[in-house]
């Protein structure tokens, strides 16, 4: 369900990539059977009269409808606080679709092999009231969890010659909009602050749908709070949003944004952003890699390199040309149990740390996320790393 929202948001807002037909339809067919699945156990299950059964029926329906109409483009029509509350129930439908989808699947495996009988199904209020009451419990469970955010520490050591230690704050998938508002940055900066960071380094997806929020908000003056340089690519969201607009609120806010570009901190540290894949023409890394050199020019030897690359596929092009560290983000780890799987089976690495050859990785599972607040199974996150020079050996934590 939830890969099924970022495929509609896809097509919709920007317009920016064309699924085929037959993929468009199983994409729209999958929450509409979800939908008159839910709908149909929901109708036997309910012991209230007709009128009511089709109130509570309509009243799903028609939160799931705030999804269509948020990505149509009405979030932008209504007042900012209104906006919020459409952006909250549309997007937070579909995971409660998707778990009461799971829910009775569950109910109807039991029935089938004899564990659970038929009268659990219909017309009980017992059992619709244990259904919401363990909805509930599971959703609110994972609101608090959201904003718990998972401080990760990790340590790189290289033989690169370093001036010093580097204390470097990274995180990815912020996705400020309608939802993660100027109230949740200001915390997020004061985290941030409070490692004291030589450098910020953010994978991308700063915003989320659109600019307006953050420029009614001002959110850029928070990041102007922020204590250290702060470096950054694109994310796909970026393009959804309008990339013009957002990279002009990057320079408001004081970021340096990094598009298909390096940056030299102290000659012997490297960043380079790479523009998000959404841009089919963005450069190949190895001409990246060719920017590095000469950014570095003559006689400044070797440099420690960090690759911001939003979206974390394709491994081995970072290994190949000789990146010491990439850190991406993207996956979210599909945010809620059971999309970690899929997220799992689709990526090399979905979440965590990672390596090849010499290369090192970081998959963030982001700070914040998109859509309802709900982090299930998995955890919102910002990563301090420090960065050792001089060691005798490449890696490890």
């Amino acid at each position: 369900m939830c890969i099924f929202a970022h495929k509609l948001q896809m097509t919709t807002i920007r317009n920016q990539h064309f699924m085929k037909p037959m993929g468009m339809i199983i994409f729209m067919l999958l929450p509409l059977m979800g939908i008159a699945y839910v709908s149909w156990h929901v109708w036997m299950l309910l012991p209230i009269a007709t009128g009511w059964k089709l109130a509570v029926i309509g009243t799903g329906l028609l939160c799931f409808l705030l999804l269509f109409y948020n990505f149509g483009g009405g979030l932008n029509k209504l007042p900012l606080p209104l906006a919020r509350v459409s952006y909250t129930v549309g997007t937070s439908s579909i995971f409660i679709l998707l778990y009461l989808t799971m829910v009775f699947l569950l109910l109807d495996i039991g029935r089938l092999i004899h564990l659970v009988p038929k009268t659990w199904l219909h017309a009980n209020g017992v059992t619709a009231v244990a259904i919401a009451g363990l909805l509930i419990t599971v959703f609110l469970c994972g609101n608090l969890h959201y904003y718990n955010k998972v401080r990760v520490p990790i340590t790189i050591t290289t033989t690169k010659p370093l001036p010093h230690d580097y204390r470097i704050v990274m995180l990815s998938d912020l996705h400020l909009g309608f939802h993660n508002t100027r109230a949740d940055l200001a915390r997020w900066v004061d985290m941030i602050n409070a490692e004291q960071p030589n450098l910020i380094l953010i994978a991308g997806d700063i915003i989320d749908n659109s600019v307006r929020p953050l420029i009614e908000e001002d959110m850029a003056a928070e990041f102007h709070r922020l204590q250290a340089p702060v470096y950054a690519c694109l994310g796909n969201h970026e393009y959804y949003s309008g990339s013009p607009r957002a990279q002009q609120f990057y320079r408001d806010a004081g970021i340096h944004l990094l598009i298909d570009s390096v940056a030299v901190i102290d000659s012997s540290l490297v960043i380079i952003g790479r523009d998000d894949r959404a841009n089919h023409r963005r450069k190949p890394i190895n001409q990246l890699i060719a920017d590095v050199s000469s950014s570095l020019g003559e006689g400044q030897g070797e440099a420690f390199t960090i690759l911001l690359d939003h979206q974390p596929y394709h491994l081995e092009q970072a290994e190949a040309v000789g990146i010491d560290f990439q850190l991406s983000g993207h996956t979210h780890r599909g945010q809620v149990w059971p999309i970690s799987w899929i997220t799992d089976a689709l990526y090399e690495c979905s979440w965590g740390r990672h390596q090849r050859g010499n290369t090192q990785y970081y998959v963030s599972s982001g700070i914040g996320l998109w859509g309802g607040k709900f982090r299930i199974g998995t955890q919102s996150e910002y990563v301090v790393t420090t960065l050792h020079p001089n060691a005798t050996s490449e890696t490890q934590q």
